[in-house]
């Protein structure tokens, strides 16, 4: 009597999958030179000269191709093998941060150098962020989406906690130029890594780029939870961004110690991010879209502590917290996105929430630039704080968002 093969078993944990454990090795590589990339990228535009002027204006240019690019970047993730897109992605981001580290280290570093640089790496970001959203719901089983998207944080985290005080004390008696060769190297790694990853195409392409992008906004656009996220989310992104990268080196450098307490602040919420992903391992909240709306309100509090130019242990605290309250909402949002998008869509849903988010960022910049001729960089920072809980407390009222809740294997 022949008896019928026994199922395979889904994994206990994503551990237990090889190119799991390979996704999350390029990641931690990559995110040990990206944690000194932020601190090294401003200083080196301040130690040439430059001012919220300069920095505004290079920050925008980072930003601007994942705007251009983003949507292109969805498409081909949903229609090319994900291995290949996040294997050239890396290769062209290593290029650019070692052309920049070449430039600064020589002396020849001007704004336009650093912009331009900013504008490839930007570039290589908007094919590498669609392609990293849709890999997971290839690698692991549904029922692992949370636990996963945890565990790829926790030692990128981890990483994240020494990076910024190493940037710190190492732009502090060197220069820039090491702590972005750094960066250059590791990102060289993590793209050797990923190549040949079981992450082909999820389906096969039968349309035209156009058509792709036609399809993948009727899909964004009628789900209301994704697209009110978004507009929030483009609010809530500019705002932290404008006032934790842009004013936040430069008030550092003028009310505290300069790079050596910005690298502090930023190891503070980057422990916070850490903190945030073991609670994430242990708790698992059944509103997802919900707890990761309401936990990323807590970045406005940084902000709100150094426009008061409070203490530095409380600015410590305050970034602690808002690490925190970002790691809760990203891996809420990631399972929920990965829960109730179907896979052949994640790619360009990924894709348009990017884009949405991001819209606003190089506006934000340049606004809080100019506005840093009006006002105090104080002053804009609490503006940049109010706008962050605002955006946050609206989404909270879209009823939609509370529907968008954990699915169990079953469901």
């Amino acid at each position: 009597m022949q008896t019928a093969a026994a199922p395979p078993q889904t994994p206990r944990t994503p551990w237990r999958i090889p190119a799991f454990r390979r996704f999350v090795s390029a990641n931690l590589i990559s995110a040990a030179g990206s944690a000194t990339a932020p601190l090294a990228l401003a200083y080196s535009v301040i130690e040439q000269g430059g001012g919220a002027g300069s920095l505004g204006l290079v920050l925008a240019t980072n930003t601007l191709p994942t705007i251009v690019f983003l949507l292109i970047g969805g498409v081909y993730a949903d229609r090319l093998s994900r291995s290949r897109i996040l294997f050239l992605g890396n290769l062209l981001a290593a290029a650019a941060q070692g052309a920049l580290a070449v430039t600064v280290a020589t002396g020849h570093a001007t704004t336009a150098s650093i912009a331009a640089c900013g504008l490839v790496s930007g570039t290589a970001a908007s094919f590498i962020v669609p392609a990293m959203q849709g890999a997971m719901a290839q690698l692991v089983p549904a029922e692992h989406l949370q636990e996963a998207n945890a565990l790829l944080r926790l030692p990128t985290n981890a990483v994240k906690v020494l990076g910024p005080v190493t940037a710190g004390f190492l732009v502090a008696v060197t220069d820039a130029a090491w702590a972005l060769g750094w960066d250059a190297a590791t990102f060289a790694v993590a793209a050797v890594l990923l190549l040949g990853l079981p992450l082909e195409a999820p389906t096969a392409p039968a349309s035209g780029v156009l058509a792709d992008l036609r399809a993948g906004w009727t899909g964004f656009r009628s789900r209301t939870w994704l697209w009110t996220y978004t507009a929030a989310g483009a609010v809530l992104v500019a705002a932290w961004l404008a006032g934790f990268q842009l004013l936040g080196p430069l008030v550092a450098d003028r009310e505290y110690a300069g790079a050596r307490d910005w690298g502090l602040i930023q190891a503070a919420f980057s422990c916070g991010l850490l903190a945030g992903t073991l609670v994430c391992l242990r708790w698992k909240p059944y509103r997802l879209l919900a707890v990761a709306v309401a936990a990323s309100a807590a970045l406005a509090l940084p902000l709100a502590a150094l426009a008061l130019t409070l203490p530095l242990p409380l600015v410590l605290a305050a970034a602690l917290l808002a690490g925190v309250g970002l790691d809760v909402a990203i891996v809420a949002w990631s399972t929920a996105f990965q829960q109730h998008v179907p896979r052949a869509e994640q790619g360009r849903m990924s894709a348009f929430n990017g884009v949405g988010e991001r819209l606003a960022i190089p506006l934000g910049y340049l606004i809080t630039a100019l506005a840093t001729h009006l006002w105090t960089g104080r002053t804009v920072l609490l503006a940049c704080a109010a706008l962050i809980t605002a955006a946050a407390a609206l989404n909270l009222c879209v009823p939609d968002v509370h529907r968008v809740n954990r699915r169990t294997p079953e469901a």
